[in-house]
Parts: structure tokens; sequence; C-alpha cells
């Protein structure tokens, strides 16, 4: 069943960093979704951006999508799937990672290291090794980058719902408890300078992954956090995705908002 992308009141809301954003009321009319999200989130110029919530505590099994569910580079958010990809070709095989592999997964995720991704990469089959994780995790709009440039590969805000709920989530999945208890604890040890992003819209604990890359054709930065939040005593699955950034700290302070509006909206269903 494809995701429920909402629309949101075409209503400019103020959100100053920090402070906590309006709810916005659903609406599952025809209006124009994105360019209210937009709004809302005072996206600028060029930027596009789209966000994902799901209450782990709730019903839903559907995310509520906010803007257009549309493709975006991953940037270093892709480094979660490479360690999930890792993981369960390491189970396939009957086997522990490493300890190099270990060490590499590791700062990885805490450090977002490159070097290490990108031999991860070439340990999991680059792109189509991760596609066939992909399929096995439930993943349906998650393309590979070209080569080695992991860094380009391309996701939906709604898949990396489906990813995070893999990981998070209490119900089966290809990914052994140990596998997901491990991916877990490292996205709760990110380095501090890089904790930025959806633990904005946390109260009491956050898991991420941030991703962040300066198009050289363009010189505008894509900006992406995922990961599970913890608000108003509930779980919350978050993904934002951005691009067409001026600066790498516009497109952080917009993804911040967005995460706090959506995660907003979604308490006040």
């Amino acid at each position: 069943m494809p995701n429920r992308t909402l629309s949101v009141l075409a209503t400019l809301v103020a959100l100053i960093a920090g402070a906590a954003p309006q709810a916005l009321a659903a609406d599952s009319g025809t209006g124009s979704g994105t360019t209210d999200f937009r709004t809302a989130v005072q996206a600028q110029g060029a930027s596009r951006i789209t966000a994902a919530v799901l209450d782990l505590d709730g019903t839903d099994r559907d995310p509520a999508v906010y803007g257009d569910d549309a493709a975006y580079d991953t940037a270093s958010i892709v480094k979660v799937d490479i360690l999930a990809a890792l993981l369960l070709h390491a189970r396939d095989h009957h086997r522990d990672l490493t300890a190099r592999e270990s060490a590499q997964a590791e700062v990885m995720i805490r450090n977002s290291d490159n070097t290490a991704a990108s031999a991860l990469w070439r340990a999991i089959g680059r792109a189509p090794g991760l596609e066939s994780a992909n399929k096995r995790l439930g993943l349906t709009s998650t393309t590979g980058g070209p080569d080695a440039r992991w860094g380009l590969s391309r996701t939906t805000a709604g898949d990396q719902i489906r990813l995070l709920r893999a990981i998070f989530g209490t119900g089966s999945t290809p990914l052994d408890a140990p596998s997901r208890s491990r991916i877990r604890t490292l996205m709760t040890q990110i380095a501090d300078e890089q904790s930025w992003g959806v633990s904005a819209a946390a109260d009491s604990g956050w898991a991420l992954k941030n991703g962040w890359l300066m198009r050289t054709a363009t010189g505008l930065w894509d900006i992406n956090s995922v990961g599970r939040v913890t608000t108003g005593g509930h779980h919350y699955l978050v993904a934002v995705l951005s691009d067409g950034n001026p600066s790498m700290p516009d497109g952080v302070q917009l993804v911040e908002r967005a995460a706090r509006t959506a995660v907003t909206t979604a308490t006040a269903r």
C-alpha cells in the first residue's frame, strides 16, 4: 500500500530555532501538499523538502508524508543502509563481522567516516548488493549510487521509514535482534558535532544518522536526517530529506524545522 501523502494548511507558521512549531492540520483534499509544507517550514529558493513520520506506538502501518515523496540523493544517510546490508550478508554466510568490519562500521556511523563507508560499500557488492538487501528489507524506491559513489544513491522519505522500521520496529524483519541492536546503539552514539537533524524533534531521546553533500555542479547542498525520536512518551521514526539548499547551515536549519513541524503534526493527529 503506498504511503499516504498528507497536505497541510497553506498558512505561514512562525518557526524559530529551538521553538516548538504550531501543529499543522492534515488535509485529505486536493490542495498542494508540497507547496503548503514548503511554506510551513519556510523553505527558500530552490530548496526541496520532504518529511515522513511513523508513530511506533500507534496503529498506523504507513507513515504520514509531508511534501512530495520524491527521490533525493542519500549522501551519508545511506551508511545505515550499507551497515544493514553488511549484517544481512554476514548472517547469510553464518558468520559475525570481522574485527576490521566492526571497526569500520563503528566509525562509519558514529563519525560518518567516508573511507570506512567506501570499504564496506565494496564489501556488500556496491549498488547491486545494496539493492538486493533492500528488496529483503521492504524498500521499493531506493537505488544504489554508480560505481564507488555511494553518496549518490537515491531514496525517498517513505523508503527511509521502511528501513528504520526494519531496525527499530518490533515486527518480523530480516535483520536479527543482535543486528538491530548494533545499528540502534551506533545511531545513539553520533559525534556531538553531527547530532543535529531529527533530534530537534525529541524531548527525551534520539538515534539518528545525518547526510550532507555539496553538489559541485550547482554549489547547492543535499541535507538529510533520519532516525528515531522520543517525544511526549511516544517513539517516532522520522526521515527528512532536502536538496537545493544554499549552504549547509541553511539546510540543517530547514531540516530541523521540518522535523519539528512533522512530528508536532503527527502527535496532534
